[in-house]
């Protein structure tokens, strides 16, 4: 037993040298997509796309209440089989509207994919950034402070959303955010010998 105790206390040993701290950083893409001209295009996009598909939904409810309308005012004057035709109609558009609404707003619909398509390239573009700041500042992590991920606290020294934003090629002056004021960048030059 205590062979096997000095084994594993050996092994506990050997190994916390080889251990080495872990770099890591935060960005705020929230705000660096808010200083992207190409995001703004694609909220634009969808904006237009979300405005266009309820406006076609709400023209297919408009039909539909002209329908239940007309339907009530000649109702005492439609036979039986003429009032189930008038009902089976108005149900039919519906339920045409409904599954409309589902296709366009629904789990994974038009609008998902709309969003999905345009928001690739600006998302690659950031990713791309923070990817090359990463490497260059030779981080082993990269947290999204914008994610669902909570941080409870952040130290500004480990924030690199203005070293992306410099990749990116954007202007990171009006930056606000809670908590100190984010870490002055410094260079320095070596002399070659």
């Amino acid at each position: 037993m205590k062979k096997n105790l000095f084994f594993v206390f050996l092994c506990a040993v050997w190994l916390v040298p080889s251990a080495k701290a872990q770099k890591f950083g935060y960005v705020d893409t929230e705000f660096i997509f808010s200083k992207m001209p190409e995001y703004q295009k694609a909220l634009t996009e969808i904006d237009k796309f979300t405005d266009k598909w309820s406006k076609d939904i709400q023209d297919k409810y408009v039909e539909i209440d002209k329908l239940q309308k007309m339907y009530q005012a000649e109702e005492i004057l439609l036979t039986d089989d003429m009032k189930r035709d008038r009902q089976r109609i108005i149900s039919d558009k519906e339920r045409e509207a409904r599954e409309y609404n589902n296709k366009v707003f629904g789990y994974q619909g038009l609008l998902f994919e709309k969003k999905k398509e345009l928001m690739k390239a600006p998302m690659e573009i950031v990713n791309r950034a923070i990817e090359k700041v990463s490497q260059q500042k030779k981080l082993n992590f990269m947290f999204d402070k914008a994610s669902d991920f909570v941080m409870l606290y952040t130290d500004p020294r480990h924030d690199y959303t203005d070293y992306v934003m410099e990749e990116l090629g954007l202007d990171a002056a009006s930056k606000s955010t809670a908590g100190a004021a984010p870490a002055t960048k410094t260079t320095t030059t070596t002399n070659p010998k």
